[in-house]
């Protein structure tokens, strides 16, 4: 009784630690979108008139770097990604948990690695101090934001992952 009471409370902690921080990225994301937007729109006016706005093609990457790795965990979070499951609807309900939980099991690994060594990148990058072609911007700290961004990502994959593994307890 009370290790299943910690569990649940544990569980808790777990989705709104999760919540709070996918709500964060998600809105540092829209920022950076909306940037993106404001920034298109101002080199498509100012292109008519004079010259294209200089690294515009950096900072769009950049920026959308961040607004996608922003959006992965979010995205895991409400369960906004693709998956086909024509197959597995078929199966029993104890199959489809263990396919589940084998599946977020394997994300998890696999964006943990990602993070890892995006990071390790990243690192690399700021000790031989690499800088963006045009701009000369610092580009490290977009690579440690993707990097943070599969860490987030792993977060929720790991919050499924234990969910799948134990799930609640029907009430009769």
């Amino acid at each position: 009784m009370v290790a299943g009471q910690a569990r649940r409370l544990f569980m808790e902690l777990l989705s709104r630690i999760n919540k709070y921080v996918n709500m964060a990225l998600t809105l540092t994301g829209g920022v950076f979108l909306v940037g993106m937007i404001l920034l298109t729109c101002a080199n498509i006016f100012v292109r008519q008139i004079f010259v294209p706005i200089p690294g515009t093609f950096e900072l769009m990457g950049y920026a959308g770097a961040v607004v996608t790795a922003f959006a992965l965990g979010y995205t895991q979070f409400t369960n906004g990604h693709i998956s086909v499951d024509v197959l597995v609807n078929a199966y029993p309900k104890p199959v489809k948990r263990l396919i589940s939980v084998i599946s977020h099991g394997v994300c998890c690994v696999f964006f943990g690695l990602a993070a890892w060594h995006v990071m390790q990148k990243a690192l690399v990058l700021m000790r031989v101090g690499e800088l963006s072609e045009t701009l000369r911007i610092i580009y490290y700290p977009f690579t440690l934001a993707v990097a943070f961004g599969c860490l987030v990502l792993c977060l929720a994959l790991v919050t499924d992952f234990l969910k799948a593994l134990f799930p609640p307890k029907e009430r009769s």
